[in-house]
C-alpha cells in the first residue's frame, strides 16, 4: 500500500515536477493566445501566463522541501500553492465566463493599446477599417472627412475592399467582428486548460500536508519538528 514515507515523498516530487512542466505549458499556451489574438492585449490571458510562472517557482521550492523534508520549506511551498490554486481557478473561471461583449471591450483596449503600424498591418491583412467603426479619409469632392488622428489610414485597404464596386462611399467593414472568432478561442483555451491544471495544485496542497506530518523513517534528529 502506498501511504508511506517514501511513497508520499516521491510522489510529492513527481508532482512538482510535472508543475514544471504544467507551468511551462501554462506560458506556452498565454503566449499563443496573446499571439492568436493578433493584436489585442487581453489582460485576463496574461493572469494564466503569469500564473505559470509563478507555478515553475514554487515547484522548485517544492522539489527542495520534498527532497530535504524541511518542514519551513513545506509550510510556505502549502501556503503559497493553495494561493495560486485560487487566483488561477479564478481567473480560468473569468476566462470562461466572459461573454461576447465583454470580450469585445478588452479587445477594444487592447486595439486602443498597441502601436499604430500594428494595427495597419491588420487592416492590411484582413482588409478591414479601424476597430467597431469605419474611418474614412475620402478626399471627393463633397465626401465629408472622418478623421480619427488616433487610427492609421484606410485609403490602401479601402481601395483593394472596393476595387470592383462603383460606389464613391465604399469602405471596408470594421476589424473587430473578423477578430471576434480568434478572441473567443484564446479565452476558452486559456479558461479550459487553467481549470483543468488547477485542482492539480489542490492535490498538491493535500499531499504536502500529509507528507509534512509523516515521520522520517531514517530517524535523524532534525527529520521531524
Amino acid at each position: 500500500m502506498c501511504g508511506g514515507f517514501t511513497c508520499s515523498k516521491n510522489a510529492l516530487i513527481a508532482l512538482n515536477i510535472l508543475y514544471v512542466m504544467i507551468g511551462f505549458l501554462l506560458i506556452g499556451v498565454g503566449v499563443y493566445a496573446r499571439a492568436a489574438s493578433v493584436v489585442t492585449n487581453l489582460p485576463i490571458v496574461g493572469g494564466i501566463l503569469a500564473c505559470g510562472v509563478i507555478l515553475i517557482c514554487i515547484s522548485m521550492l517544492g522539489l527542495a522541501g520534498a527532497v530535504k523534508h524541511h518542514q519551513v520549506m513545506l509550510f510556505f511551498y502549502m501556503i503559497i500553492l493553495f494561493m495560486l490554486f485560487l487566483i488561477q481557478f479564478s481567473i480560468a473561471s473569468s476566462c470562461l465566463a466572459v461573454n461576447a461583449e465583454q470580450q469585445q471591450q478588452f479587445a477594444e483596449q487592447g486595439w486602443k493599446t498597441v502601436p499604430k503600424n500594428l494595427r495597419e498591418q491588420v487592416q492590411e491583412k484582413f482588409l478591414c477599417c479601424g476597430f467597431n467603426a469605419t474611418t474614412t479619409t475620402s478626399n471627393n469632392n463633397n465626401n465629408v472627412n472622418i478623421v480619427n488622428t488616433n487610427e492609421p489610414s484606410c485609403d490602401i485597404v479601402n481601395k483593394q475592399c472596393c476595387v470592383d464596386s462603383q460606389d464613391p462611399l465604399c469602405h471596408c467593414g470594421p476589424c473587430g467582428p473578423l477578430l471576434e472568432d480568434k478572441i473567443d478561442y484564446a479565452f476558452k483555451l486559456c479558461g479550459g486548460l487553467g481549470i483543468f491544471f488547477s485542482f492539480t495544485e489542490f492535490v498538491g496542497v493535500w499531499l504536502t500536508v500529509r507528507y509534512r506530518n509523516q515521520k522520517d523513517p531514517r530517524g535523524l534528529p532534525s527529520a521531524f519538528l
